[in-house]
């Protein structure tokens, strides 16, 4: 409680809180010997360097425009309100801000659209079914927008400083895959799309949204060995490559010409990737059940050898009760344990090692990373330098795919971001224009702008310039 309760402290306090932490130091000091056997001491290290960068990445924080954050705190019942008004005129599904499951499944039927039940007889309305259909059914995404933003925004909730900078506690390892799990409500990532357009540069920076393109597909590539695999993602567009090599387009097909068959050959790699059976694909893609069942089996047959690797990885977790990945982050097998997670492990799991590494070379190399991402990273810099910052952060991620596959290096996406512009996600900007345009009619509380006017502070920018300190060099093991 001393602790917590923060400063000034007196001198006796100070005294006392050496000696507590003198304490955990004393008995660390008598365990480790005993534990030292069993502990795998590079790779512990390993994830202590990693603590390091997560220390940074969490002081950096990401910069938000708090006035417009401002006015949507004290003004969001109101637009809740409006906002079920507005949208559910469509729909007639909401009873006041209640979503109604009955009402929904007449909607459904009015609509022809065959939705998931749970074993219960309950139509399935979790997160992912939901965004599962509404990528096959457009006419479903604004009901999804609407219950996460009811249901899982809470604008009070986000932590942002006196800065104008969100940060929360990133909860390194905090998945079974491995990767970080920082609150949702409090950290502006695992917001709905439409509300992280609150991201924004503070004044005379930028900031670099920078991704590994199709990073699941590389590392099932790579670690499988798939010459076919491999091709495919080294062409650029790994879903086209698939199409043209199972015979479905011809070999000089481009996407404007077949879109929308790369779209279900991508639809089919992604079920693939996760585990995802005929009868879900078939949802995915609006498709008969008889169509997905082809383009699994298409997959099989254009890439045997992956597989071949899939189905041995399968039978190693069964067998032996765990799986591992190349730097040996470890999942126990139990009896219950789901085969669609399994398969998926090694892509996740290695993906959650190679952001971790990344993350490590960047910060240490002096790159400003404001968070890890699922697959990607968000850096900032002056603008004069934002291009060089972006050229290193994509280096070390370069690198670090090199060392989780072995050689195989995964390209990376850029996405800059110059003050006065905001981060942009192209699947919320309906609702973020929906919100505003709510806020806009409504008798504003405070005196806060609208974001076009959003007053921006400065902050003081305690990272380095790009140019002042090289990534730092990193061995075949991925400690040193």
């Amino acid at each position: 409680m001393l602790a917590t309760r923060g400063g000034p402290w007196t001198e006796p306090e100070k005294r006392a809180l050496l000696a507590y932490c003198e304490s955990d130091v004393a008995a660390l000091a008598k365990l480790l010997p005993v534990m030292l056997a069993k502990i795998d001491v590079p790779r512990a290290l390993l994830h202590g360097r990693y603590m390091a960068a997560a220390a940074r990445m969490e002081h950096t924080g990401i910069p938000i425009d708090t006035a417009a954050l401002t006015t949507l705190r004290e003004n969001w019942s109101g637009v809740k309100e409006t906002l079920v008004e507005r949208i559910d005129a469509d729909y007639h599904i909401y009873e006041d801000s209640t979503f109604k499951a009955d009402r929904f499944a007449k909607w459904l039927a009015a609509n022809n659209i065959p939705w998931p039940y749970l074993p219960s007889g309950a139509l399935s309305l979790d997160d992912e079914t939901f965004s599962v259909m509404a990528r096959a059914y457009p006419q479903v995404a604004p009901i999804k927008e609407l219950r996460s933003t009811l249901s899982q925004i809470r604008p009070a909730d986000l932590a942002v400083g006196s800065d104008d900078r969100n940060r929360c506690l990133l909860s390194a390892f905090g998945t079974r895959t491995g990767r970080n799990a920082p609150s949702n409500s409090k950290f502006i990532t695992g917001a709905p799309s439409w509300l992280r357009r609150l991201i924004r540069p503070q004044p005379e920076y930028g900031l670099v949204d920078i991704d590994w393109a199709q990073q699941e597909f590389g590392i099932a590539a790579a670690l499988s060995g798939d010459e076919a695999m491999i091709e495919a993602y080294k062409s650029g567009d790994p879903y086209l490559a698939f199409a043209r090599q199972a015979g479905a387009i011809p070999a000089d097909g481009t996407k404007a010409m077949y879109g929308h068959i790369r779209s279900r050959f991508k639809a089919s790699a992604l079920a693939v990737q996760y585990g995802m059976g005929a009868e879900s694909l078939a949802r995915r893609i609006a498709q008969p059940t008889s169509q997905a069942r082809e383009l699994l089996r298409m997959h099989r047959q254009t890439y045997p050898k992956f597989w071949r690797w899939s189905d041995a990885a399968l039978d190693y977790a069964i067998l032996q009760g765990s799986l591992h990945t190349v730097f040996g982050w470890t999942i126990h097998v139990g009896p219950q344990a789901n085969p669609r997670m399994l398969r998926n492990f090694p892509m996740q799991a290695n993906g959650a090692e190679m952001l971790r590494l990344a993350c490590c070379l960047a910060t240490e190399g002096g790159v400003c990373v404001c968070a890890p991402l699922h697959d990607s990273i968000l850096i900032e810099a002056p603008l004069n330098e934002l291009e060089l910052a972006a050229e290193q952060a994509q280096t070390a991620m370069a690198r670090a795919s090199d060392v989780i596959l072995n050689g195989f290096q995964l390209r990376s996406d850029a996405k800059f971001i110059r003050y006065p512009d905001r981060y942009e996600d192209e699947r919320g900007r309906r609702m973020w224009d929906i919100v505003w345009g709510i806020l806009h009619d409504l008798p504003l509380s405070g005196t806060c702008a609208p974001p076009h006017r959003s007053p921006v502070r400065q902050y003081n920018n305690t990272c380095a310039p790009a140019h002042t300190r090289p990534i730092l060099s990193i061995s075949s093991d991925g400690v040193s």
